[in-house]
C-alpha cells in the first residue's frame, strides 16, 4: 500500500474509548511525525498506522460496501425484507472435480453465469485472492466457491449433536463474530463444496454398519452452513434422501439461512432434523451479519415443519448482554407466536453458552476489529476442551442463571418439546 501524503481515505473505524457502533469516517494520510518513513491516517485527532489490519478504502462505495458485509446492513433486497441466496463472486475448480458429475455440473452453471473461474491443483491451496489489505481480502474469501474433491473420508466424531459429522461442505459466506469456524478455518475463510458425494454417503453407510444394530446420527453442519449453498449444489437435499432410504441412518444439520424452498419436496421420510439457529435479537444484529434474519429464520422453520421434518432450533451462542432475559424470552415469544400448532411435541431445543478459546479472540479480533464481542478473559472460567486448548466459558453462577431461565421459558412456550442439551 502506497498512498500520498494529504490524500483522502475511507475507514470503518469505531472509537476504542466507547462502545459506538463502527462508522465509515473520512481519513486523512500523512507522514507519521515519529518516523517520516512510514505513513499513518490522522481520524478523530489520532494517528493510525496504515497496516493490513487497518480497514482502509480508497473510496466510500469501497467501504460502505464491506460495511454492509460486516455488520449486516445488506440483508434485504430493494424491494422487500427477503436475504438473497449466496452467489460466489468467483470460483476454483480442481482438475479430479470434473472426474465427478456434479463438478461438471457447476462447472457448466457458473460458465453460463459468466462468473470468474480459475483452476486450482487443490481446495487447500487458493492463492492471489483480491485484495489490498487483510480486511478485503477475507472478504473476498468468504465470496469465493472452491469446487473440489474431498480426499480424507475418515468422518470426525460430532457430540453431542450427533455420532458423527458427515463432510459436504466446508467453509460459511456468513460474518458471525463467534464462529469457531474463525479459528477451524484459520488463513482459508473460503467456502468448498466436495463433488464426491457418492464416496461420502458411501463412507456413512459404512459407519452404519459398523454400529448395527444403533443407529447412526450424522451432522451436516460441523464446518459450514450447509444450507447457504445447498440451492447451487443440492448435495445436502441427495444426503437428506439417501439417508430417508437407509434403516439405521438419520442425518441433521443447522442453518442460520432462509433459503430452504428446494428442500421442501425432498423425500425425507421423517429421518432428517432440520435445525436452525436462533438467538436474541442484539446477538443477530451484533453478531451476525451476512445471515437472514430472525423472522426470515422463523417463517423458514414454519415451512419446514409444514413439509413434515423434525424440526430444531440451537439457541448458540447464549450471550449475557443488557437485558439478556427479555431478549431471549422475545425469542421464544416469537417463535410460539409464528410457529405452526400441530408438530411441536417433536420440537428439540439444543443451549450451547458463548465460549472462546484465545487463539480464536486473536483472529476475531484481527477479522473484525470493530466488534462489541465481549471476550474478557478475567470475566470468565477456564474449560478444558478437545485438543487440549482450553476455553472460556461463563463463571458456574452465571451459567446456572442462564440454564434456568431459558429451560423456564421452553416449559412455558413449548411445554411438550425436548431439551437435547445445555453446554
Amino acid at each position: 500500500m502506497d498512498y500520498k501524503a494529504g490524500e483522502t481515505l475511507y475507514v470503518i473505524h469505531r472509537n476504542p474509548h466507547t462502545q459506538d457502533v463502527a462508522n465509515i469516517r473520512e481519513a486523512t494520510v500523512v507522514n507519521d511525525p515519529h518516523d517520516p518513513l512510514s505513513q499513518t491516517i490522522y481520524l478523530m485527532d489520532e494517528f493510525y498506522p496504515i497496516t493490513e489490519e487497518l480497514a482502509v478504502f480508497n473510496s466510500y462505495e469501497e467501504a460502505e460496501e464491506a460495511y454492509s458485509y460486516y455488520f449486516g446492513t445488506d440483508r434485504t433486497d430493494v424491494g422487500g425484507n427477503t436475504m438473497k441466496p449466496f452467489m460466489p463472486e468467483r470460483i476454483y475448480i480442481e482438475p479430479k472435480a470434473f472426474d465427478y458429475p456434479l463438478g461438471k455440473k457447476l462447472y457448466d452453471y457458473f460458465k453460463e453465469l459468466g462468473t470468474e473461474i480459475h483452476e486450482t491443483t487443490s481446495h487447500n491451496q487458493i492463492r492471489n485472492l483480491p485484495g489490498d489489505n487483510h480486511f478485503q481480502k477475507y472478504r473476498n474469501a468468504k465470496s469465493t466457491l472452491v469446487v473440489g474433491v474431498r480426499k480424507t473420508l475418515k468422518f470426525d466424531t460430532s457430540k453431542p449433536s450427533a455420532e458423527y459429522a458427515i463432510p459436504l461442505a466446508t467453509g460459511c459466506m456468513g460474518h458471525c463474530h463467534y464462529c469457531y469456524l474463525q479459528t477451524t478455518m484459520g488463513s482459508k475463510p473460503y467456502i468448498r463444496t466436495y463433488v464426491n458425494t457418492e464416496e461420502i454417503l458411501q463412507q456413512a453407510d459404512d459407519y452404519m454398519l459398523e454400529r448395527a444394530p444403533e443407529q447412526t446420527r450424522f451432522e451436516a453442519s460441523c464446518t459450514s452452513d450447509i444450507v447457504g449453498i445447498d440451492h447451487i449444489t443440492h448435495s445436502l437435499k441427495h444426503a437428506i434422501e439417501h439417508m430417508a432410504k437407509s434403516e439405521l441412518g438419520k442425518l441433521r444439520f443447522v442453518t442460520k439461512f432462509e433459503h430452504v424452498d428446494h428442500l421442501l419436496d425432498a423425500d425425507h421420510r421423517g429421518k432428517t432434523r432440520f435445525r436452525f439457529s436462533v438467538n436474541a435479537d442484539f446477538v443477530i444484529k451484533y453478531f451476525e451479519p451476512g445471515t437472514s434474519t430472525l423472522d426470515k429464520r422463523i417463517e423458514a422453520a414454519a415451512k419446514v415443519q409444514e413439509a413434515g421434518y423434525p424440526l430444531g432450533f440451537i439457541v448458540a451462542p447464549i450471550y449475557v448482554h443488557d437485558g439478556w432475559e427479555e431478549g431471549y424470552e422475545t425469542l421464544f415469544k416469537k417463535l410460539s407466536n409464528q410457529l405452526p400448532s400441530n408438530g411441536r411435541d417433536n420440537i428439540t431445543f439444543e443451549f450451547i453458552q458463548h465460549r472462546f478459546t484465545q487463539p480464536a479472540k486473536r483472529v476475531i479480533e484481527k477479522n473484525y476489529p470493530m466488534t462489541k464481542l465481549e471476550l474478557d478473559e478475567t470475566k470468565r472460567r477456564k474449560k478444558w476442551g478437545r485438543y487440549g486448548i482450553h476455553k472460556y466459558v461463563y463463571e458456574k453462577d452465571q451459567e446456572e442463571v442462564m440454564k434456568d431461565t431459558l429451560y423456564r421459558y421452553v416449559d412455558h412456550y413449548f411445554p411438550n418439546s425436548k431439551i437435547e442439551y445445555f453446554t
